[in-house]
Formats: structure tokens, sequence, C-alpha cells
């Protein structure tokens, strides 16, 4: 069934979105059904989640071929490699937490009140609970599974961009 997938650039590009689509979905769960709010981290990491996906939308919609699919491709696996930098990271805070927990101002705060700039280093030091792991499942976090989930979609990505496709 992967091959099948695999083999259409055009269901790839459909499956990565329906994947970024489900994510985004169960991540809604867990912060509107469970009521674990979502750090800085957390929310980069959906954003990067709605790139990838609204890419993947638009390469399925256009069904490009050649140079077309190989940009579309590399876009997503870009978008996955950042969003993946972002859940390592969160990873990383949530292995070694920093010694003294800071509960920082949240994203939107962050945004409206420094210039990106300035922002972007505050959000990527973890401000907030990005430390904290408050649901797992076979004992891995929300972070290390997206950074799991980043991961195929980047491999994805890059074999939509190297795969050589017959129209």
């Amino acid at each position: 069934m992967i091959d099948q997938i695999l083999g259409k650039p055009r269901l790839a590009f459909a499956a990565v979105f329906a994947l970024c689509a489900g994510l985004l979905g169960f991540g809604m769960f867990l912060q509107l059904g469970l009521g674990l709010e979502p750090c800085p981290m957390c929310i980069m990491q959906r954003y990067a989640f709605v790139l990838c996906g609204l890419i993947a939308a638009v390469a399925a919609l256009h069904g490009p071929a050649g140079v077309g699919r190989r940009v579309y491709a590399i876009a997503i696996a870009l978008a996955a490699a950042a969003g993946g930098a972002v859940a390592a990271r969160q990873s990383w805070l949530q292995h070694f937490p920093p010694n003294v927990v800071d509960c920082g101002p949240d994203l939107e705060f962050m945004l409206d009140s420094f210039p990106l700039a300035q922002a972007l280093p505050l959000i990527f030091r973890g401000t907030g609970d990005c430390s904290k792991v408050q649901w797992s499942f076979l004992g891995l976090s929300i972070a290390e599974w997206s950074l799991i989930w980043f991961a195929l979609i980047a491999v994805a990505g890059i074999w939509l961009s190297l795969a050589k496709h017959r129209p």
C-alpha cells in the first residue's frame, strides 16, 4: 500500500496533508478534550504541521510534475525540518530541564511585546512549561512523537523530490 501511495506523487501529497490534519486534530483533542495547555514550542510545532499540510494540500490539488513536484517536496521537507528542530529542542529540554524553571509569558504576549528577533530566542529558550512532560504514549512525550512525525514527513518530502515518477 505504501508503494502505491509513494508511487503517485499527488496521492503522496494528499497523504501528507491528511497526516498533518490528523496530527493537528489530535493536538486540539489534547488541548480541548484533555485540558493540556500548549507551551510556546508546542505552538511553533503546530505552525510547522500547518505549513507542511498547506504545502501538501496545494501540491495535491496542483498535481505538479518534474521541477514543480520537487519544489513542493523540498518545501515540505524544509518545513518539517524546522518543526523537527523545535521538537528536538523541546525533547532535549524535557530530558534535561533547566535548574530554574521560569514560567515566562506565553507566545502571544512575546510576539505582541517584542520584535520577532527578540521573541524567537525567548521561545527557543523554553519559556513557559516547555520542559514539563504533560502526556506520554509508549514512553514518548508529545514533543518526541512530533519529532518522529516531522522526520517521517521530511523523509517523504525528500523521497518525493528525488524519486523518478512516470506520468
